[in-house]
């Protein structure tokens, strides 16, 4: 018999295998990110109903879970699928940055994200099979955290929005609102989300809960999120962004640095 969670896994690896074969007729991963934050919405409620653990935790398991990735599939799916702006930035400068290899190596960062989607998923694992009858004080902090960084990640998806759709702000970086005081906040919200999750988990998860917020970090920090939507956009805005790196924080938001000189 194979384990249900080795199930859960290899069909994860042929979904996100099925979305390469896409990408490789298309030119276009932009939708890999909405598959990754369905999935993980996908495996999580599947959690919950299945779950052993109270009524209680089930619950907060499957609400948390579906209000993130519901949130999140739709912001993809309608503002870069659907929208028909072509590939996301950060793919196409994947793809420039990668040349004749792009297909395979695209193929291992399907896999990377279907690996991705199974890890981001354990924590709402744990909580459904935890067996409280309440949830913890550190739970309700995590609660508290997971609502204000999503209503903060929302704000910040609106004004980035908001930003290019302004005629008169083309080939500019956006310093509109949150932007002004960091360079991602959407990235960084979306990490703090994940730190609020960690705190839901932590009773029934231990130290183990720390894995996902610790990933998260290294991801939209170092891999995937930030470095290449700041070369797409040295590429785009050229020194306006440029001057932009010099104001703005990366990651965490803190008051913009004065920069002398036009």
């Amino acid at each position: 018999m194979i384990p249900p969670l080795a199930i859960i896994a290899i069909a994860c690896s042929v979904t996100f295998a099925l979305l390469w074969f896409r990408q490789t007729r298309t030119n276009d991963a932009t939708s890999v990110d909405a598959a990754w934050a369905a999935a993980i919405g996908a495996l999580a409620l599947a959690a919950a109903a299945a779950g052993d653990g109270h009524a209680v935790q089930r619950v907060a398991a499957a609400a948390v879970a579906g209000v993130w990735s519901g949130r999140l599939s739709w912001h993809l799916i309608a503002h870069r699928v659907l929208s028909h702006a072509g590939e996301d930035g950060r793919y196409r400068a994947m793809r420039q940055h990668w040349g004749t290899r792009a297909h395979a190596r695209f193929f291992w960062f399907y896999q990377l994200q279907a690996a991705a989607a199974f890890l981001f998923a354990l924590p709402f694992w744990f909580v459904a099979g935890h067996d409280a009858p309440a949830l913890a004080p550190a739970q309700f902090a995590g609660l508290a955290v997971i609502v204000a960084a999503q209503a903060l990640e929302a704000l910040a998806d609106r004004q980035l929005e908001a930003h290019r759709r302004d005629p008169s702000l083309r080939g500019r970086a956006c310093r509109r609102g949150l932007w002004r005081y960091s360079r991602h906040p959407n990235y960084f919200f979306e990490w703090l989300t994940w730190c609020g999750i960690a705190l839901l988990a932590a009773p029934a998860a231990g130290w183990w809960a720390v894995v996902q917020p610790a990933a998260m970090f290294v991801l939209v920090r170092f891999v995937s999120g930030v470095p290449y939507t700041e070369l797409q956009a040295l590429k785009s805005r050229g020194d306006d962004y440029r001057r932009y790196q010099q104001e703005t924080n990366a990651f965490v938001p803190w008051l913009p640095r004065r920069i002398e000189g036009p």
